[in-house]
């Protein structure tokens, strides 16, 4: 498929008013290096780059008239079809920017919502990228003249009683609502689902970061999950679950989840709440970070931000710091730089070194997984298993420590340490405990 043609446009704001991103320790040029690489993930050529300095941002244009005419001439010089803002545009500026330059312009938040449908794989990845699309659509219909496609029809759509805004609109509420109560089916159906992973008794541990950490190749190397790998922002967007042993033979069930983004949209937090239950329901967190970037603390804050709107900040972390093989210091500069993350957080966490790409220190992540994750008490018991039963026999043997076995009578008879939750779910085959 042929790449659109781009041109990038941010707006550093001087003395008082100083950007967001300026402020969150990301210069103006490093927020557009970063609106590049999203534009890239959107498959994207970036053909030409403007950046404005200006004391506050104008209401009408964002980065005034003169400015948003030299971004026409550089659009129409570099025959470029998008024109991409690293801000957010209100309606008016959106209608306006695109007046002027007779080209399709899009925001920071249109670019990463086209990335997420791109990216969506399952049919909830899609819901929900629809969602927050329209959630972000509504208000800016006056602005567009966009032409919704007949979600609906029939009586109350035609004639003048109506205008086709009005319409628009009530076509994208009915749909908002529909998305919603299917969305909550999926939340339904995934409540169902994670009550029968807890019914056995398997930790859980979610892979959250920044987007681009290196969370899938992680995920990968531990599990062989094989889940895309690409280096592009939002490479993998739909979760993944699977199991993985460690070192105690206790198994953990880890899930890779979407990568975070700074300034990620309120729209997309609200939208994934289904998918980011895995991250609320897990035991532990691994906290993947590119310990190579030069952002890496400041990226951290924001995934931080993030888990805290969520409502799961208090759970317990491992900080990753992968990439390792990357650092110009090698382990010894990360570790440095995970205790001044933890110095910068003020709360202690596990940390571990490693390179997911060179399969390096991950014996030591899988050690402090199983020194993070709360374990259960162990207790001494008997079981006995008839020949039928082999599928409870092999969960024992998966779950707990086997001790000894004997067969006598046409039934094995196995002793065995095991945590409560096993013993509640094999109390049927319990002989005695101790």
């Amino acid at each position: 498929m042929a790449r659109e043609r781009a041109i990038l446009v941010g707006l550093e704001l001087k003395g008082p008013a100083l950007s967001a991103s300026h402020a969150a320790g990301y210069s103006a040029e490093e927020s557009l290096e970063e609106l590049a690489a999203l534009a890239d993930s959107a498959n994207a050529a970036v053909v030409g780059r403007v950046l404005q300095s200006r004391s506050r941002p104008t209401a009408a244009t964002l980065i005034g008239a003169g400015k948003a005419e030299e971004v026409a001439w550089l659009a129409e010089a570099e025959h470029a079809e998008v024109v991409i803002f690293d801000h957010d545009l209100t309606p008016t500026q959106l209608r306006n920017l695109e007046r002027v330059s007779e080209r399709k312009v899009v925001d920071r938040t249109q670019l990463i919502l086209d990335i997420f449908a791109r990216r969506a794989r399952t049919r909830e990845g899609q819901l929900q990228v629809e969602l927050a699309q329209l959630d972000y659509l509504l208000p800016r219909l006056s602005g567009r003249g966009v032409e919704m496609s007949r979600l609906g029809g029939g009586i109350g759509t035609r004639g003048p009683g109506e205008t086709q805004l009005e319409t628009d609109r009530r076509r994208v509420f009915r749909r908002i609502r529909k998305i919603r109560q299917e969305l909550e089916a999926v939340r339904t159906s995934r409540g169902v689902q994670r009550q029968k992973r807890q019914a056995v008794p398997l930790a859980t541990a979610a892979l959250v970061g920044y987007t681009n950490a290196g969370k899938s190749t992680l995920f990968n190397r531990l599990s062989g999950a094989g889940v895309l790998v690409d280096d592009r922002l939002f490479a993998t967007l739909d979760p993944t679950i699977r199991g993985v042993q460690l070192p105690s033979r206790r198994r953990v069930l880890v899930s890779d989840t979407v990568g975070f983004i700074r300034n990620l949209p309120v729209t997309l937090v609200e939208a994934f709440r289904a998918t980011l239950e895995e991250v609320r329901e897990a035991a532990l967190l691994l906290h993947v970070v590119d310990a190579s970037s030069t952002h890496a603390a400041e990226q951290v804050r924001q995934v931080q931000k993030v888990l805290a709107e969520i409502g799961v900040e208090a759970t317990p972390q491992v900080l990753v710091l992968n990439k390792a093989d990357l650092v110009a210091g090698g382990n010894a500069e990360a570790e440095a730089l995970g205790r001044r993350i933890q110095a910068d957080a003020g709360r202690a966490s596990w940390v571990a070194v490693v390179s997911a790409r060179a399969g390096e220190g991950l014996e030591r992540l899988l050690e402090v997984v199983d020194e993070a994750l709360p374990s259960e008490l162990l207790h001494l018991a008997v079981f006995r298993f008839s020949l039928q039963d082999g599928a409870k026999m092999h969960l024992l043997y998966e779950h707990g420590r086997v001790a000894s076995r004997r067969y006598e009578g046409g039934y094995w008879e196995v002793q065995a340490e095991v945590p409560e939750s096993l013993q509640r779910r094999l109390a049927g085959y319990l002989v005695r405990k101790g």
